[in-house]
């Protein structure tokens, strides 16, 4: 007998490769199109063996997607996790989470006291790098957020309601007091938009250059930046909103109404691709989740509802009110009111949300917006006298695509970046509520039932048609009498006839049948004493 020594570095090396294995395994689950079918019972071996190397293959390509996953997403975010089941991950204050991190995201830690310019709105790139503050009493700030510098301010002098970045930092939009004005890098005021009217809400479509804003008189317009014209002149109908939303999944822009309702928009159409009624009282906030298949909504009445946007239906209805609401990029969702920030997580996958994490700002301070920070763990909040800004662990993405969004962008990439957007620019018509029909084959239509007169004369048009194509030949012994011609003229006319009659045919018979089934059907009892009465035979 042989004897086989196993070195230690065998020995690393098999533990390593079991480890790895066991951790693509455990990846490549959430690759799975469910667990393997079972095709003992088939008696077709040709049918067997197709679907045996069909659910080979889904799992080929699902361990593929782990092995992708493994390296190129090496980062995992972290979360705050309870010791124990008495200990509760929301009563776990911004100062324990200060004392834990390390000092670069302990910087993402900040109150800006600023009350003369008070209240304030905010927003960021979609790289996360840069943010601009609007304060109401017409302060505009750009902020460099990794190095906590503010690279502009400017005072416009009248009421500033919103703000928005358009495709990068170069550029953003306020909306003031008359009309909406566009400004560069450097707070130079580029282009004033006075088609728009006073802007109460602006949102940006990034892949399609369009500046969509809503105004006082409940207008909805879509502008786009790149061409400078107006796409859309929409009048919804609906009174005077300030909740809008663009879902980042189909580019449709949703608006909140006092009566309940939730409408969204296309700039292709005068009339709204959906209307559900959401609440029974005034809708007040309103966000979409990054997958764009999930919907928040927060109502006068104290309800705030998690839609499922491909069914139309509530998935859970949770107790509260919420002035403001945001989803994260891994799915947290935030709510505010008044001074009060409440997080909540959904880490099972379930989408059935509960209480994460909360936040109480200073007692009197009124909060006015909630929004995510991209790629990294930070709430900005603005409210009555400032901006604050509170870690979320969990919240961020921490693997960024740098052809899709580069938090360490050079001012080179940038300027690639926008050569490519605007190459890439998708026209209005692609806004639609399933964007997976773009690129499809139409469906052929049903061709639309003609009318009694358009059947008629369509008739008598084959009947010229065919009189004027008949030609009889010269027969002899007396075949070719004028008698005999006529009965052949009339049965060629006939014979061109007689589709239409039958078509005609089949539509009476048809009412007829329909007319039947519906004296048949048995009416509601509410109902019954107005039905007609059978006569007694």
């Amino acid at each position: 007998m042989s004897v086989v020594k196993v070195t230690k570095e065998e020995k690393k090396k098999k533990e390593t490769g079991e480890e790895i294995s066991e951790d693509l395994d455990l990846k490549a689950k959430k690759y799975l199109r469910g667990g393997a079918a079972n095709f003992d019972d088939l008696k077709d071996k040709k049918l067997k063996g197709q679907l045996s190397h069909r659910e080979f293959l889904y799992g080929a390509s699902a361990k593929a997607a782990a092995k992708y996953e493994k390296w190129l997403m090496p980062s995992e975010g972290g979360y705050l996790e309870a010791d124990g089941p008495v200990e509760k991950t929301w009563r776990i204050k911004q100062e324990d989470i200060r004392r834990e991190v390390d000092i670069s995201s302990s910087r993402n830690q900040h109150d800006v006291i600023l009350p003369e310019f008070s209240p304030y709105t905010l927003d960021f790139t979609s790289n996360g790098q840069y943010m601009a503050a609007a304060g109401r009493k017409g302060h505009l700030a750009i902020v460099d957020m990794k190095n906590m510098i503010p690279r502009r301010e400017i005072q416009v002098g009248e009421t500033v309601r919103d703000v928005v970045f358009l495709q990068d930092q170069s550029f953003f939009a306020a909306a003031q007091k008359k009309y909406t004005y566009i400004y560069g890098q450097e707070g130079i005021e580029a282009h004033c938009l006075k088609d728009q009217g006073a802007v109460l809400k602006l949102q940006f479509l990034k892949n399609h250059f369009l500046l969509a804003s809503i105004n006082k008189f409940g207008q909805l317009h879509y502008e786009d930046v790149s061409m400078g014209a107006m796409v859309g002149n929409i009048r919804t109908g609906l009174g005077r909103t300030d909740v809008m939303q663009v879902n980042p999944y189909n580019a449709v822009v949703a608006l909140g109404h006092s009566g309940g309702t939730v409408t969204m928009w296309k700039p292709t159409s005068s009339a709204p691709l959906v209307k559900m009624l959401c609440h029974h009282g005034p809708v007040s906030a309103l966000a979409f989740h990054p997958n764009g298949h999930l919907m928040a909504t927060a109502g006068k009445e104290k309800k705030i509802k998690l839609w499922d946007l491909r069914k139309f239906e509530v998935l859970q209805t949770l107790p509260g009110h919420a002035n403001t609401l945001d989803f994260s990029q891994k799915g947290l969702l935030a709510c505010g009111i008044g001074s009060f920030v409440q997080v909540l997580s959904d880490f099972s996958g379930t989408q059935n949300y509960s209480r994460y994490m909360n936040h109480s700002m200073v007692k009197g301070y009124k909060i006015s917006n909630l929004l995510f920070r991209p790629y990294e763990d930070v709430l900005g909040i603005g409210h009555s006298m400032g901006w604050s800004s509170i870690l979320i662990p969990g919240s961020g993405e921490p693997n960024f695509d740098s052809w899709v969004a580069n938090p360490f962008e050079t001012r080179k990439q940038r300027g690639e970046k926008e050569v490519h957007l605007l190459l890439d620019k998708l026209p209005p018509e692609t806004i639609m509520l399933d964007p997976t029909k773009i690129g499809t084959v139409k469906t052929a239509r049903k061709k639309e039932k003609l009318t009694k007169k358009e059947v008629e004369a369509e008739m008598e048009a084959t009947v010229e048609a065919v009189k004027d194509s008949i030609n009889m030949k010269k027969k002899t012994k007396g075949r070719s009498k004028p008698s005999k011609k006529l009965k052949k003229r009339q049965e060629i006319i006939a014979k061109a006839k007689r589709p239409f009659l039958e078509q005609q045919m089949q539509d009476g018979q048809l009412s007829i049948k329909k007319q039947k089934i519906g004296e048949e059907v048995e009416l509601p009892k509410s109902l019954q004493r107005f039905a007609r009465k059978k006569a007694a035979t």
